[in-house]
């Protein structure tokens, strides 16, 4: 732990939840949590997998053309940035009768800002990815079809 040291006051507010947890035990929470969302994400039929598969970049596009019209409609765009801030977290074991062992440590965050667009260049990234996903469907939808060839999906008998 960073910058470790004895505290010689206790003070509830300035921990956070996430610090009271141990390292190990937050590990088995995000795997219990994380694991069956891993599993349903390997679901699915092979034909499935490989329509999904072909049409990943398509759907990349979709999304960072809706971003920006979103930000043609707004006026600004957001900008994620990360930022480090300092919390004292319980650290080591804690002695009957002593005061919590009590070290600062950093936290990430992330902040999203309003920044300014410029319109113009904005509208023209926009239509370039457009354009490019206009190519990228006409290989997509032949991809599509050669998965629906490869993979037949079949259905069970009654």
């Amino acid at each position: 732990m960073l910058a470790c040291q004895q505290a010689s006051t206790y003070h509830p507010g300035s921990l956070t939840p996430a610090s009271v947890s141990s390292e190990p035990e937050m590990t088995v929470r995000r795997t219990l949590v994380f694991l069956p969302l891993a599993i349903l994400a390997a679901c699915g039929t092979p034909q499935e997998y490989c329509i999904r598969n072909a049409t990943r970049e398509v759907r990349t596009l979709d999304r960072l053309i809706a971003e920006s019209e979103a930000n043609l409609a707004r006026g600004y765009a957001f900008e994620d940035s990360r930022i480090v801030r300092h919390v004292w977290v319980v650290c080591g074991r804690r002695h009957m009768g002593t005061a919590p062992q009590m070290c600062f440590e950093p936290i990430e965050d992330t902040v999203r800002r309003p920044v300014a667009i410029d319109p113009a260049a904005e509208d023209r990234k926009r239509d370039n990815l457009r354009a490019k996903r206009a190519m990228l469907l006409q290989r997509a939808v032949s991809a599509v079809a050669a998965c629906r060839a490869a993979y037949p999906e079949v259905t069970p008998a009654p």
